[in-house]
């Protein structure tokens, strides 16, 4: 199926992490459909990421960025369009499990939001203007924590919160431009983030079994292509009539009934 995105310039926050991340899955799919990837992330790997694409024949480009930093992320936006002359979608995707709770300090709690959600809101502030023209789309990468709570995450569960908040906001604000805003929802997809942290535990591997057997579809993690491959079709326009909608990619885990995991293990 072609979702029509050949050309079109494709900003993704937060998507030089490690290979399999989420971000970095997507930045790879997109460029298999002919997109043009813009990576936007503070971690130089992503000057790695593009020049390899670039050696494929691929158009891309890497502005290293601190999304905490608002004059950074205007600076970013200013970079893109000053090389493309358009954005057509905007994919935030920054996100951290800092393990801000409670006992956390003021400073710790507001940076977290400022990673989590406010770097959203400065992204798509900057770039609305170009979206505007393109007549584009944003989806926000969210989290079941907006909806479940996880314990110990204060920062990230409220930050996740907001996400969905302004997913449907925007899409109330925006519908005059023909702007589409969405959210993609994960539960347990596994990373490598994920496996870093399941690699600190004395028992990962019965943690890891645990975890599986609470997704109720095959009893498995979700995989990043699977997350990336949703977040395709929503920002092509083979999804042209869908705004401000949470989809859920995670296995039925938050709103399947918990005795037909009983049922199934």
């Amino acid at each position: 199926m072609d979702l029509y995105l050949k050309g079109k310039v494709v900003v993704v926050s937060g998507s030089a992490g490690k290979e399999g991340s989420i971000g970095k899955t997507i930045i790879d799919r997109l460029a298999d459909e002919g997109a043009i990837p813009v990576i936007v992330d503070r971690n130089s790997r992503g000057f790695d990421y593009t020049v390899a694409l670039q050696n494929k024949g691929i158009d891309s480009l890497f502005v290293e960025t601190d999304v905490t930093d608002p004059i950074q992320i205007e600076s970013a936006v200013a970079k893109i369009v000053k090389k493309y002359g358009r954005i057509d979608v905007v994919i935030n995707n920054v996100g951290v499990n800092d393990g801000v709770g409670l006992d956390a300090t003021y400073d710790e709690f507001m940076n977290s939001l400022k990673l989590n959600v406010v770097s959203y809101f400065l992204l798509v502030k900057f770039a609305l203007p170009y979206l505007k023209e393109s007549k584009g789309n944003i989806v926000n990468i969210g989290s079941k924590v907006a909806l479940t709570g996880q314990g110990g995450t204060s920062g990230y569960a409220a930050a996740k919160g907001g996400v969905l908040g302004l997913t449907r906001e925007w899409a109330v604000d925006l519908i005059p431009f023909g702007i589409r805003s969405n959210a993609i929802m994960i539960a347990e997809c596994y990373t490598p983030a994920y496996d870093d942290w399941l690699q600190t535990l004395p028992d990962g591997d019965t943690v890891l079994k645990k975890i599986n057997k609470s997704i109720p579809l095959e009893s498995r993690m979700t995989k990043t292509e699977e997350i990336a491959d949703t977040v395709l079709f929503i920002v092509s326009d083979r999804s042209s009539h869908t705004t401000g909608q949470f989809i859920f990619v995670e296995g039925g885990y938050v709103h399947l009934d918990r005795a037909l995991i009983n049922d199934i293990n």
